[in-house]
């Protein structure tokens, strides 16, 4: 298309995974007559060739955002040879043994489910989202976002060749969202003083579809089942350790691996290289303006021990598609205060509790000292004898609790386990 300016009804700038979920679901129609949708995305993305070397930055999916997924229709393309199914999670702090007994199991099979979740490489999930956009009809803009013009009627997005008109601009750019920048929308952001490392390695032992997850008293590791049989490492280590683990070679690293694993799964071999990224929690002290909203980690950022950021975003994709697609079925204005309000109440009380829980993980098993942090492991072992606190946490890593989008909700015996939610009333 050779247009310099075109119109749409919503501009998303930002094609990664949460963007390209939110475009899918509103060009597929969620809930009303499809809308029109531009995603601005100067970087393509493509589902994985067959064969092609499994990449080692790796997300973890939750039940919730596999329906989310399926909604946006998406799933088909990801489901296969390439995703890895989860069937337990082993978690344990290093006071322990990992075969003890206060080693924390959660099971799918005590909650009656197939499996806890997926893990699937981020290339294949943004590429079959993008994908299942463009099939829905969706326009992708190659070109990065240069400028933003917030109107009474409307919102102008720029990039350097041409301006696209819209009822409503999202944000789903990142931590460093250059459009919550121009929006004048301000973030609250701190470093964890942590360096997350991330590779692929092989292991004398099978993973057994388990994720596991040590917490150390400087960070966390955690080894997550791949489908090829080895397994993705994110080890969220204290910046200077990290420093160190980054300037051995592959065999030091390897043996400081197994020190850290404890031989969990037997002696560890890297099987790609390494990758690294500093840790910063972030807050967006608003997710929306007039004709202006945020999603994924424009919003918000949390710790990755618990894999939990594309989970929430994934969500705020759908409970804003929702929002919209309510608020079209009633003829509303989708960039109005009015229709996004509820959106911004909705997620932030949510993403909350969630990142208040995760921080309190990092601050208390990872890194604590002292009375209470002896508490916080103790409690661990008090878990997993208690199958009703088992079922909790099991709940919300299927993403089953809490107040679920439409599109994240399964049978009314699933959808039972959260509180339902309704858009028309005034929270």
């Amino acid at each position: 298309m050779d247009w310099v300016f075109a119109v749409f009804d919503v501009v998303i700038v930002g094609g990664g995974p949460v963007g390209a979920c939110l475009g899918a679901l509103l060009a597929r129609g969620e809930g009303s007559a499809a809308l029109a949708v531009a995603l601005l995305e100067p970087h393509g993305a493509a589902v994985p060739a067959a064969g092609a070397p499994l990449e080692a930055r790796v997300v973890a999916l939750s039940r919730a955002s596999e329906r989310v997924l399926s909604r946006a229709g998406a799933w088909p393309r990801i489901r296969g040879p390439r995703i890895q199914p989860y069937e337990r999670m082993r978690v344990w702090h290093e006071s322990v043994a990992p075969e003890s007994d206060a080693v924390l199991v959660f099971d799918a099979a005590d909650a009656g489910e197939p499996n806890l979740g997926y893990i699937a490489e981020n290339r294949l999930l943004q590429g079959a989202l993008t994908e299942a956009f463009v099939t829905a009809g969706g326009h992708i803009e190659r070109a990065p976002f240069a400028a933003l013009e917030i109107g009474a009627e409307s919102v102008l997005v720029r990039t350097a060749e041409r301006t696209l008109a819209a009822r409503l601009a999202v944000g789903a750019d990142g931590a460093h969202s250059p459009l919550r920048q121009a929006a004048g929308l301000s973030a609250d952001t701190s470093p964890y003083g942590q360096t997350a490392i991330v590779a692929s390695v092989a292991t004398a032992r099978p993973h057994q579809a388990t994720a596991w997850q040590r917490f150390m008293k400087d960070g966390t590791l955690a080894l997550l089942p791949l489908a090829d049989g080895t397994s993705s490492i994110v080890w969220s280590a204290d910046d200077e350790v990290a420093r160190a683990l980054l300037a051995l070679d592959a065999a030091g690293f390897a043996a400081e691996l197994d020190r850290a694993s404890a031989l969990a799964l037997g002696a560890t071999c890297l099987a790609s290289e390494r990758a690294s990224f500093p840790l910063n929690r972030l807050r967006a002290q608003r997710y929306i303006a007039q004709r202006i909203a945020l999603i994924g980690d424009a919003a918000h950022v949390v710790h990755p021990l618990a894999g939990q950021g594309v989970n929430l975003g994934l969500l705020d994709a759908a409970a804003l598609a929702q929002q919209l697609a309510a608020a079209a079925a009633r003829r509303e204005d989708p960039g109005s205060l009015a229709v996004l309000r509820p959106y911004e109440r909705w997620r932030k009380s949510e993403v909350a509790v969630m990142s208040t829980a995760i921080d309190a993980f990092d601050r208390f098993l990872a890194h604590g000292r002292g009375p209470v942090s002896q508490l916080a492991q103790r409690g661990l072992a008090l878990v997993g004898r208690s199958e009703e606190l088992r079922r909790f946490f099991i709940r919300r890593a299927l993403g089953v609790s809490g107040e679920l989008p439409e599109a994240a909700r399964g049978s009314a015996a699933v959808a039972a386990l959260g509180a339902a939610y309704d858009p028309s009333l005034s929270r």
